[in-house]
This record gives C-alpha cells, sequence and structure tokens, in this order.
C-alpha cells in the first residue's frame, strides 16, 4: 500500500476541523471594520461636542448655583437665564440622539448577514470549516458585544451633560426624550436594534429593505415602549390637589366633587366661568397676570385654591422620580432578553432556511 492508494482518514484530517472561534472573530473584524469605524466616528464626533459644550454647561450652572442670597431676584434671574440659555439645545440634542440606537441597527445589524446572503458569499464560507450555526453566531455575537459596549460608554457621558439641566429642573428622571439614553437603557436599546437589523437582514436577504424594516420596527418598538410599556412597570401612585413632587412623571389628572368624576367639558365650562369673573384691569401691579384666575376684592386666589375651597379635588397619577434605576433595569431586563431571543431565532432560521 502506498501514499496514492492508502484510504483517507477524515477523522485526522486537519481540513475538516472546525475553524476556532478566535479566528472567526478576526475574520468579522476584517470584514465589518469599517462599520463598527462609522459607529465610533458617529458617537466619538457626538462625544466630543457634549464634552466641549458640556464643560461650558457645568461651568454656568455652578456659577449660577453660587449665586447668594439664592432667593434673590438677581439669583433668580441667574437661573432662569442658564436654564433659558442651555435647555432648547439640551432638548434638540435629546431628540437627534434617540435615533443612533436605530440607525445603528440598520447600518450595523442589516448588513452582518443580508449582504452576505444578498451576494451568495455564505456558501463560501460554509466550506470553509465555519458551520451554519457557528458562521452566525461568529458574526453577530462579537458585533453586538461592541456595539453594545460602545453604547453602554455613551450613555455615561450623555448623563454627565445632562446633570446641571436635571439639578436646574429643566428635566425629570423619567423625561421622555431622556430616558432612553441614560443608565442601562441606550445600551439594551442599541443592543436590540443590532438584533433587529440582524434578524431582518436573514428575513429579507437585501440589505436595503433589511435598513428600512430596521428603522421602522425599531422606531415601533420605541414609541410602544415609551407610550405604553414604561409607565406599567409598576403600580403607580395616586394623590390629590398636585400633591406631587417635581421630580414626577405625571400620567394622568382628573377633577372630582362629592365622590363623583367630573368630566373634562365640565372644568372646561367651570374654568370659563372663573374666567369671565376676573377684572386684570385692577389687579395689583406686582401680581403676574398668568397666574390671576379668580379675584375678590384686592384678593387674589389662585384657581386650584379656589376650587379647594369649593370641594373640587384634582387628583393625579404618576410615578415617583426615585423609581427612575428600577424602571431602567426592568426596561434594559426585557430589551436584553428580547435581543437574545432574537438572535437564537436568526440563528435557528439560518440553520433551517438559508440555503
Amino acid at each position: 500500500m502506498t501514499a496514492l492508494t492508502m484510504p483517507a482518514r477524515p477523522a485526522e484530517d486537519a481540513s475538516l476541523r472546525p475553524v476556532p472561534w478566535r479566528r472567526m472573530a478576526g475574520v468579522t473584524w476584517r470584514q465589518h471594520r469599517f462599520a463598527l469605524a462609522g459607529v465610533a466616528a458617529l458617537l466619538g464626533a457626538v462625544a466630543v461636542y457634549l464634552w466641549l459644550t458640556g464643560l461650558q454647561m457645568h461651568h454656568a450652572y455652578a456659577t449660577a448655583n453660587a449665586c447668594r442670597p439664592a432667593s434673590s431676584v438677581a439669583c433668580l434671574n441667574a437661573m432662569l437665564d442658564f436654564s433659558g440659555s442651555y435647555s432648547p439645545t439640551a432638548d434638540t440634542i435629546a431628540s437627534l440622539l434617540l435615533a443612533v440606537p436605530a440607525l445603528i441597527g440598520a447600518f450595523v445589524g442589516a448588513p452582518v448577514l443580508g449582504r452576505e446572503l444578498e451576494t451568495g458569499t455564505f456558501r463560501f464560507a460554509w466550506t470553509q470549516g465555519f458551520g451554519r450555526w457557528r458562521w452566525t453566531l461568529g458574526k453577530l455575537v462579537p458585533l453586538a458585544v461592541a456595539v453594545t459596549a460602545a453604547a453602554g460608554m455613551f450613555s455615561l457621558l450623555v448623563s454627565w451633560y445632562y446633570q446641571p439641566l436635571f439639578a436646574d429642573g429643566a428635566f425629570i428622571p423619567f423625561d421622555s426624550k431622556l430616558f432612553e439614553l441614560r443608565g442601562v437603557a441606550f445600551a439594551a436599546w442599541t443592543l436590540a436594534a443590532f438584533a433587529i437589523g440582524a434578524l431582518a437582514g436573514m428575513l429579507i436577504r437585501r440589505v436595503v429593505p433589511a435598513i428600512a424594516a430596521t428603522l421602522a420596527a425599531s422606531a415601533g418598538l420605541t414609541l410602544a415602549a415609551g407610550l405604553y410599556l414604561r409607565q406599567h412597570y409598576a403600580a403607580p401612585l395616586v394623590t390629590g390637589n398636585l400633591h406631587v413632587p417635581g421630580s414626577a412623571w405625571i400620567l394622568s389628572s382628573w377633577w372630582t366633587k362629592g365622590g363623583v368624576q367630573l368630566s373634562q367639558s365640565t372644568m372646561n365650562q367651570i374654568q370659563s366661568s372663573l374666567d369671565r369673573r376676573v377684572l386684570f384691569s385692577i389687579l395689583p401691579a406686582n401680581v403676574p397676570s398668568g397666574d390671576v384666575k379668580v379675584y375678590k376684592g384686592r384678593t387674589v386666589v389662585n384657581v386650584l385654591q379656589y376650587l379647594t375651597q369649593h370641594g373640587y379635588t384634582q387628583w393625579t397619577r404618576y410615578q415617583p422620580g426615585s423609581r427612575f434605576w428600577p424602571f431602567q433595569w426592568i426596561e434594559g431586563g426585557w430589551l436584553l432578553a428580547l435581543s437574545v431571543l432574537l438572535i437564537a431565532a436568526t440563528t435557528w432560521l439560518v440553520r433551517r432556511r438559508a440555503a
């Protein structure tokens, strides 16, 4: 028997051994390094801007907060000037940053599998000792960890940037634009968007439609969480006559009299009736007209005080600001579970359907 006639021994053929995970990670890095560089450039550019403007904002807040006596007109004006100068810009930045997780999911997650399935290059990869499920996990897991870690570090800077505005009372912990940008939520939303993109790329097998589907699905999930899910993470508190902390997230309010709830139309009629009885022309000069609703002689009475004295009660349903971190962990937890489920479903579909 010679070397040419000797039977093959596949079990010892090195070419049939699975490719090590570290080599698969290296291949993933070479294939997607430009996408990761894009994420780093996007987050890096925004981070530089937040850092430079944040230093100015922190200095301005420290100067205004150091004013004494704090109750003086000059100090109150200084705090108002600080809020008026920085709040509009910060609000715009928050609106723009909300799109970052969806963009990462669309332009990093969707092409991971979608491009190879669209071009057919996945067939060559499977002949190199990768295997379907190893190929899928070898591509998805390292990228998911990378974008999630980058988002987590970026959220720390965002929290630092907005700290003076929270202290000033311009924003509350449950602000609809900021809750998803702080704590663990930003990283969790980025991971979920990436998982949605990966699944869309697998199902659609075309990059551009998968990007569009990822943007739509991520936006829909974000709206659903903000409008419907988040407020039910814990039972809300209810209090009467606006005894609500300033940092609370107010969910709804209603009026009652004698234990009977009044409709909004009824309260609007009462409000109109009170407004017609106000004599603005003879009010004291030091009383802001915006705060005046009922006038008796020369005594200014607030609407809430007037209605309370006449048997009306305003009830408020709210989530206290102290629940910020429990809500963060709840939202981060279900987003993590959803991401794992989506990645598992993507891996299963690759094994079952890709060909």
